[in-house]
């Protein structure tokens, strides 16, 4: 298949981008700067050079192309609900490429807008909240609305995504930690985060693509939760920082952006996933990545 991936130069869509090649697909990868892309080309992938700004642009190369797997979205959090909304109408302009095609499009959204079962992991057939409760949601909305006008569309729910240099959300309260002087976890530590291998999630965008099941929920999850007090534990022996508990209410203070996730368990589970795809996750769990975290001030 020729596929295009958007957010083929980013930490996941890289992973992606070498997966599929590997596994004899031809890919056209989205790039914005050169650097990167003289990056991507080396891996054996063609370059757009463009912006997931451009609709008109991304509505071209889409209907160029056998399937897209779509994986670009902005990550500066203090404009979280403006780039999810954004990220809707990049998906109504890729799918409007491939209606009527049975072309696959793979989009990407999070696990928690399914963690929908008070003391359950989140499942991929939970019933799910809408973007007026969690802004990522807007991904699936506009996912269901291609759906709707005949595109195949499916969806890979992420975890954090780890390796040795980057843990998904955890990158970011490594920062605060750094700043703050301190590992800290809410009450007794008892909240905790899916995870998964970035080499299994690339493997998992694969089999999606190849699967092409129309409408079909994915859960890239090899670990259904690593409680936070473990998460502070092992970061306060790597940072050598100490390690502390604060009150629900004292998150805010100290994570800021950040408390809207450490507050909340976001447990999930990828059972029905792995029966659909024949999915097992070999990589790494989080703590041992984090045990050989990256120490490098980025």
């Amino acid at each position: 298949m020729r596929v295009f991936v958007t957010g083929a130069t980013g930490f996941i869509g890289s992973a992606v981008v070498k997966e599929l090649i590997a596994a004899g697909h031809q890919v056209l990868g989205l790039c914005r700067s050169e650097d990167k892309a003289a990056a991507l080309a080396a891996t054996g992938a063609q370059v757009h050079r463009g912006s997931v700004n451009d609709l008109d642009g991304l509505k071209q190369v889409a209907a160029q192309c056998d399937g897209v797997i779509h994986l670009a979205f902005n990550h500066d959090f203090s404009t979280f609900a403006a780039n999810c909304e954004d990220d809707r109408r990049v998906i109504a302009a890729l799918g409007s490429a491939l209606a009527g095609s049975n072309r696959p499009l793979i989009v990407t959204s999070g696990t928690g807008i399914a963690n929908t079962v008070p003391g359950q992991p989140a499942r991929e057939d939970n019933t799910t909240v809408g973007a007026d409760v969690i802004p990522r949601a807007a991904s699936e909305e506009a996912a269901a609305a291609v759906a709707a006008e005949g595109v195949n569309v499916s969806v890979v729910r992420l975890p954090q995504v780890h390796d040795p240099v980057r843990q998904g959300l955890i990158s970011y309260a490594i920062t605060v930690y750094r700043e703050k002087g301190a590992c800290v976890y809410i009450d007794e530590g008892r909240t905790r985060w899916s995870a998964a291998h970035v080499l299994d999630v690339a493997r998992l965008y694969r089999l999606a693509l190849e699967k092409a099941e129309p409408n079909a929920k994915y859960h890239a999850v090899a670990e259904e939760g690593v409680s936070m007090h473990d998460i502070a534990h092992t970061l306060g022996r790597r940072l050598n920082l100490p390690v502390k508990s604060i009150t629900a209410d004292e998150a805010q203070g100290f994570f800021g952006w950040l408390a809207m996730f450490t507050s909340h368990d976001m447990t999930a589970s990828s059972e029905q996933t792995r029966k659909k795809l024949g999915w097992q996750p070999t990589g790494p769990s989080l703590i041992a990545d984090l045990e050989q975290l990256s120490l490098s001030e980025s």
